[in-house]
């Protein structure tokens, strides 16, 4: 193949996918700041687990179990904590610090991180099922820390991810299918 920016800059059109381009929802009207406030995300990862199968001396190699990376999201801190507080309450009703017991039996919830494209419009949804804060993490404080917002990182853990506009809907994916041994 001979190099040819047109042809490359063909595959690209409008120039690509932008980082800064997202929105997060968390399910919840003590989240209505998290579109505004939530400074950084990810697109999930999920990886398919490998199991080796060993026949006279070799390995085979087949598809294994998939499973999901724990997805984190840096949020923003503001003075009334409103994202914070909501957090910090769904832990205490999974496990209340001093009475070591859980006053939802349901504590899972769905989220969602959108990418955006250039014109605002939603370009690819991933919903997130079975949603739930392992971890908030620290707001660092100094008094050398000057000209600087608070802000913190939360770690979700989740049972599984979709691609589309609802938890129902899958996009479709191209699919390569095997033809008398060979991939079409």
């Amino acid at each position: 193949m001979a190099f040819n920016i047109d042809t490359f800059k063909g595959q690209i059109p409008g120039g690509g996918a932008r980082p800064t381009l997202f929105s997060v929802e968390l399910t919840g009207a003590e989240y209505y700041k998290v579109p505004f406030l939530a400074k950084a995300a990810s697109l999930p990862a999920s990886t398919l687990g490998t199991i080796e199968l060993s026949y006279f001396g070799r390995k085979v190699k087949v598809a294994g179990d998939r499973t999901y990376a724990e997805w984190s999201i840096t949020i923003i801190n503001d003075e009334d904590f409103t994202i914070r507080n909501g957090l910090e309450n769904w832990h205490a009703k999974v496990n209340h610090a001093s009475s070591n017991l859980r006053s939802m039996t349901d504590y899972k919830e769905d989220a969602q991180v959108h990418q955006m494209g250039k014109t605002g419009n939603k370009i690819r949804t991933y919903n997130f099922v079975g949603l739930w804060p392992s971890e908030i993490g620290a707001i660092e404080l100094a008094w050398d820390t000057n000209d600087a917002v608070e802000e913190y990182t939360v770690t979700l853990q989740y049972d599984y991810w979709t691609v589309g506009s609802d938890a129902g809907t899958v996009m479709a994916m191209p699919l390569q299918v095997a033809t008398e041994g060979f991939l079409t």
